[in-house]
C-alpha cells in the first residue's frame, strides 16, 4: 500500500498543506483556515503528517493521531536546509515534506496531556525564578544609590530589607520607604507562588511510577526527575543513552577533518532547561563525593582530580543523562553498587 506524505506549515489562523508521493512528486497544495483543518484531516485515507516542532505542534499532532495518521515533528533547523527559492508558506510545507523523507532524519517526540500538565509547572517556575533574581538585583542597585549595600542572593535580600524599612537613621525618604515596601512584597508573593510549584512538582513527583524511579538517582531530585518526564516522556524514540544525552546538548561538539577527531566543549543543543538541572544536580552530588566509595562517587572523584572542577561536573550530568535514560526507556530502576 502506498502511503502520501502531507507536510505542513502551522499558523495561528492559516495552515498550508502539500502532499507528495513516496518518489517526493507534488500531488496536491491547500490552503486551509483553522477552523477548517481537522475536518479536511478526517476526511483523507490514513497517510504520513509532517510539522515543525513549534507552537501548537503537539496539539496538533494528538488531534490528527486520533483520525490514524502517522504523526512526526521535526526540529525547525532541520528544515531549513531543505527551503527552495523565496520564503513563501509553501516552499516551507514542501521543505518540511523533503526533509521528512530523508532516511537519517531526527524527528522530536510528541507530548501527551500528561507531559504538558507537568511542563507547564516548570515553565512558570523557571518563569518566577527568573523574575526573583531580576526583583532581588534592581532591589540591590536601587538601595545602592543611597549607599545602603546587601550581600548577593535572595536570602541576604529577604532578611535585610526589613531590617533597613526600620531604620529611620539610613537616609531613606518616605517615599524611598514605600517603593521598597512593595518591593519587599512582592518578593514575598514570588516566592509563595514559587513554593507552590515546587509543592505541586514535589506532588507529581510521589505518584508517578516514572518520575519516582528516575528520584531514586543520586544527583537527580523531584524537579530534575519531572523535567526529564515532562521532555521525553519513555524516552523510546531515543536509540541509546548517548542519543537521549546528545538531544539534551551534554556531549562533546566536533570539528573534524583530514580524518583527524577534534572535539571541542559540549554542543549546548536541545533543551537548556534540562541540561541546566543535570549539571547543577552533578554540582550537588561533586561536591559529596569524596565523603562516598560508590562507584559513581570514586568515578567522579578520580575525574576531578585529573582534570578540573566543572569538566568534572559536565562529564557527570552527561552520566546521569545515560542513566536516566536505561530507567526511563528499559523500565528499570537505579542501583547504586
Amino acid at each position: 500500500m502506498k502511503t502520501n506524505l502531507i507536510g505542513l506549515d502551522i499558523a495561528k489562523s492559516i495552515f498550508h498543506l502539500v502532499m507528495v508521493n513516496e518518489f517526493g512528486k507534488l500531488l496536491k497544495k491547500k490552503e486551509l483556515k483553522r477552523r477548517n483543518l481537522l475536518a479536511y484531516i478526517s476526511q483523507l485515507e490514513p497517510c504520513i503528517i509532517v510539522m515543525e516542532a513549534c507552537g501548537s505542534a503537539h496539539h496538533w499532532a494528538r488531534a490528527f493521531q486520533y483520525f490514524g495518521h502517522e504523526v512526526k515533528l521535526i526540529a525547525p533547523q532541520y528544515v531549513k536546509p531543505y527551503v527552495r527559492g523565496n520564503k513563501t508558506d509553501y516552499n516551507d510545507a514542501l521543505a518540511i515534506a523533503e526533509a521528512a523523507q530523508r532516511p537519517d532524519m531526527r524527528f522530536v517526540p510528541i507530548k501527551n496531556i500528561e507531559q504538558h500538565d507537568i511542563q507547564i509547572v516548570h515553565r512558570l517556575r523557571e518563569r518566577l525564578v527568573k523574575n526573583r533574581t531580576a526583583l532581588v538585583n534592581q532591589t540591590r542597585g536601587l538601595l545602592a544609590e543611597y549607599g545602603l549595600i546587601i550581600y548577593k542572593g535572595v536570602a541576604a535580600v529577604r532578611s535585610e530589607l526589613p531590617i533597613i524599612l526600620e531604620d529611620a537613621e539610613n537616609g531613606l525618604t518616605m517615599m524611598a520607604r514605600e517603593f521598597f515596601a512593595d518591593l519587599y512584597d512582592e518578593l514575598l508573593t514570588i516566592e509563595a507562588k514559587l513554593k507552590n510549584c515546587e509543592q505541586k512538582i514535589k506532588q507529581i513527583n510521589e505518584h508517578h511510577y516514572i518520575c519516582k524511579r528516575l528520584n531514586e538517582i543520586t544527583g537527580i531530585g523531584p524537579i530534575t526527575a519531572t523535567a526529564l518526564f515532562a521532555a521525553a516522556g519513555t524516552a523510546q524514540e531515543f536509540k541509546n543513552g548517548r542519543h537521549f544525552s546528545a538531544w539534551i546538548g551534554l556531549v562533546p561538539k566536533q570539528h573534524s577533518t583530514g580524518g583527524k577527531a577534534n572535539l571541542l566543549g559540549i554542543s549546548k543543543r536541545g533543551n537548556s532547561y534540562l541540561r541546566t538541572l543535570l549539571i547543577h544536580g552533578a554540582r550537588s552530588l561533586l561536591i559529596n563525593a569524596p565523603k562516598k566509595n560508590d562507584k559513581l562517587s570514586v568515578w567522579v572523584t578520580k575525574l576531578k582530580e585529573r582534570s578540573c572542577y566543572n569538566k568534572a561536573c559536565v562529564a557527570l550530568a552527561n552520566k546521569l543523562a545515560r542513566i536516566a535514560w536505561v530507567i526511563m526507556a528499559k523500565n528499570e530502576s537505579f542501583k547504586l553498587a
